[in-house]
């Protein structure tokens, strides 16, 4: 796609190009991992701007923020309170909000989106800011599995946009996907990569495939587990049981979907089935396509192949 593409792509002048450490920040969704993303970013002393829709989804965002810190501080400084209350006040004297996107990019160093998994929303999102970044803002996204050299296209920056896809719970999760599509220049790449070690993450570096590296490897996993339950090799229970005591793994792949949530699990292998129905490692599964139709989507709505208290 992106070789397909036929929108005109901005150069660097050679001053410009001297990319320099990232140290503004505009993270544009106030969900759990805009909110987490900006969290980490400020306690890392960086200036972050937290963009969404209304006022109260910001207000919840800065309270679980807050929350979250505050977390942080009781085991950090459990003999001194007053210091962690010092500790909490300058991290989030670094984060400022705002629901209007282009009013606060004119001097960010980074765009890193982490909205809605809708490409349609996403290219509205870039075009918009696109034309009010500095030359020398990048543009990432925290996709976890829509292609990134799709939603680049959208903008005249293909050189200056990469993925940065996050885990959650993101202050706690150290790993960090860096994603690099054809168009994406190396010090492009190279200026996320050494942000997300400035976060204290550990990133690794993928292509633009599909699921990048964890999911890739993660949800064809989960799928052919369901697919063993529904041909009748195994109940859900043994299948947990057999890959966490016979694997190592921390929790079995149902107790993983539940987790994750059917629907997100669902939306990632039909967007890959779509782009290539010929792969058996993304065909649907009609149970949980059932489940997800019932409104049985895991932990959160309180039954997904579980029930949860």
């Amino acid at each position: 796609m992106a070789f397909a593409t036929r929108l005109h792509v901005r150069t660097l002048s050679s001053s410009s190009a001297r990319q320099a450490a990232i140290k503004h920040i505009t993270v544009i969704g106030g969900g759990l991992m805009g909110s987490g993303i900006a969290q980490v970013a400020a306690s890392t002393g960086h200036s972050v701007v937290l963009v969404d829709q209304t006022e109260e989804i910001l207000k919840k965002s800065i309270k679980g923020i807050e929350d979250s810190l505050k977390r942080v501080a009781k085991k950090k400084f459990a003999d001194k309170p007053q210091d962690g209350t010092a500790y909490i006040q300058k991290i989030m004297e670094n984060i400022s909000t705002s629901t209007d996107a282009a009013a606060v990019v004119h001097s960010t160093d980074l765009v890193l989106e982490a909205i809605v998994e809708n490409m349609e929303l996403k290219h509205e999102l870039f075009r918009r800011v696109d034309k009010f970044a500095p030359e020398h803002t990048i543009f990432a996204s925290n996709t976890s599995s829509l292609p990134i050299t799709e939603i680049a296209n959208s903008t005249t920056r293909q050189d200056r946009f990469g993925g940065l896809h996050f885990f959650n719970p993101v202050p706690l999760m150290k790993l960090v996907e860096v994603i690099q599509t054809p168009m994406t220049s190396q010090k492009t790449f190279d200026t996320l990569y050494d942000f997300s070690k400035a976060l204290g993450k550990h990133p690794v570096s993928c292509k633009d495939t599909p699921g990048f590296l964890v999911n890739r490897l993660l949800v064809p996993y989960m799928m052919e587990a369901v697919r063993l339950y529904e041909r009748g090799d195994g109940s859900k229970e043994d299948i947990d049981v057999a890959m966490k005591l016979g694997a190592g793994y921390p929790m079995g792949p149902f107790e993983l979907l539940d987790y994750v949530g059917l629907d997100t699990s669902k939306f990632i292998i039909d967007g890959w089935h779509k782009a290539d129905p010929d792969n058996p490692l993304f065909s649907p599964s009609p149970l949980l396509n059932k489940l997800v139709e019932e409104g049985k989507l895991g932990k959160k709505t309180g039954e997904g192949f579980y029930k949860h208290k």
